[in-house]
């Protein structure tokens, strides 16, 4: 292995003179230089201090006293954008984080993939109608979805209009996570109304009781759940894909309590699976930025190179600094994740050991929809939980694409949504997203793994279809 120095010298636009992978072809450079400028006088959009924060819990996750669920959309849309949109997916999230902390008896780490997850890697730089070929669709931050010359031109402009939904969302967030939305006496009344009817809604509602029960039990001892800002407040945190790289380094400064690097654009960012390489501009990117970082780790990810990654974007060993992301597919993880686990175990690093069951589980529907099964989702979480069980590490979050919107994109869950079922609500611009009732459904299933593992009982697994 190399030496976990970084001795090569850093700088926020050192990328610039690296192969850069998945970037948009700007055809006016001068207005991109523009907007790259107007965006380096804008405020942060996050802080230093939160971010550390945030490796903090992270570095609870990497020694298995914690658990980071991560989530949310999979390309922020400019037209979605809206107050009841943010209010549904964060009592969502709330609802899955207390599934976890209650039944799992494991703090939660709440990272949500939003407030700056625009953009998106691409199979094809390119994209065919009709014998007609345009660019492809990157995320509102650089084009349109239609599928025209004028809306497929990249366009710095947007990445304006992005800085100033994402303020506004974290502006809400920040309300809603300390203002008394997520105070937990609102259990009850974070349930969607339309998963009230659905199957695990008892199950959830009993649990809502029992965290009731619970308070009221605190107060009766002189124990005031409103004079302690942990029960009526949460600390949420924002992630995104590194993607875009002019735009992360308008918004890289110089933390004035410590002197270091930070971006300010999300509190953590992961690098891709297709960004991934040792000596492309992403990985040169933000191995200078001292923020929490996640990295991907697909099917062609081999363990000698995923441990140069590890001593190039952690070359400290820093507890919470790095969440690998593990998107192997259901069927390949019991091969593949293996001889990656046993690797990184070997060299001793503090990594947080993440599964994302979303990308390697997709698939074209007979209906021509691209569609995830969910069966295959819970799949992969076991699988991966059981890797990681036999090889004596800890499986330490999930990565999940998801909305609380009532949407149709991903087949099965409890309502059995079939491939024909499809067409009622799918939304998504990119991939599918798991719906509130899915999202639910797989809270469940991991407060039963995590708590199997906190019990040292090896229980039988819900089956596949539902919980």
């Amino acid at each position: 292995m190399s030496t976990r120095t970084n001795a090569a010298k850093w700088s926020p636009d050192s990328w610039r003179a690296k192969p850069a992978a998945q970037m948009p072809d700007y055809p006016d450079a001068k207005a991109l230089a523009e907007v790259e400028v107007q965006l380096a006088t804008f405020p942060p959009l996050v802080f230093a201090g939160e971010a550390r924060n945030l490796k903090r819990a992270l570095a609870q996750v990497a020694a298995g006293r914690a658990f980071l669920l991560q989530g949310g959309d999979c390309a922020e849309s400019f037209a979605e954008h809206g107050a009841n949109n943010i209010r549904d997916f964060f009592r969502l999230f709330l609802q899955m984080a207390v599934v976890l902390t209650y039944a799992a008896a494991s703090p939660v780490v709440k990272v949500g993939r939003i407030a700056g997850q625009f953009a998106k890697p691409r199979s094809s730089p390119t994209e065919k109608r009709d014998g007609r070929e345009l660019p492809a669709y990157r995320g509102d931050i650089v084009n349109g979805t239609d599928f025209t010359a004028a809306a497929r031109t990249a366009d710095p402009r947007r990445q304006l209009e992005a800085y100033r939904q994402s303020a506004a969302t974290l502006n809400l967030l920040r309300a809603f996570a300390t203002g008394g939305y997520a105070n937990l006496a609102n259990a009850h009344q974070w349930m969607l109304s339309f998963v009230k009817d659905s199957p695990q809604s008892k199950r959830y509602q009993e649990l809502a009781g029992h965290l009731t029960e619970a308070l009221d039990f605190m107060r009766a001892c002189g124990i005031d759940p409103e004079l302690h800002p942990e029960m009526r407040t949460t600390d949420f945190f924002t992630s995104h894909e590194a993607l875009l790289l002019g735009y992360e380094q308008a918004f890289t400064r110089v933390d004035s309590t410590t002197g270091d690097w930070y971006c300010t654009s999300g509190h953590m960012l992961w690098v891709g699976d297709r960004t991934r390489q040792l000596d492309h501009a992403h990985v040169e990117f933000c191995r200078g930025i001292r923020n929490p970082l996640g990295l991907k780790t697909g099917p062609s990810q081999k363990p000698d190179e995923l441990l140069r990654l590890i001593d190039i974007l952690d070359p400290d060993n820093e507890p919470g600094r790095l969440t690998l992301i593990c998107r192997m597919g259901a069927d390949k993880v019991a091969e593949l994740l293996p001889p990656i686990a046993r690797a990184v175990k070997r060299e001793g690093r503090n990594v947080v050991w993440s599964c994302d069951p979303m990308h390697g589980n997709t698939i074209t529907s007979v209906t021509g929809y691209k569609t995830r099964p969910f069966d295959q989702i819970l799949k992969e979480v076991r699988a991966f939980f059981q890797v990681h069980a036999a090889e004596g590490t800890y499986a330490g979050g999930v990565h999940l694409e998801m909305t609380g919107q009532n949407v149709t994109e991903c087949t099965g869950g409890a309502r059995a949504i079939s491939e024909e079922d499809l067409n009622d609500r799918y939304h998504t611009v990119c991939d599918p997203r798991l719906n509130a009732e899915q999202s639910l459904d797989l809270a469940f299933l991991l407060a039963d793994l995590l708590k199997s593992k906190r019990d040292g009982k090896a229980k039988p697994l819900p089956a596949a279809a539902g919980l």
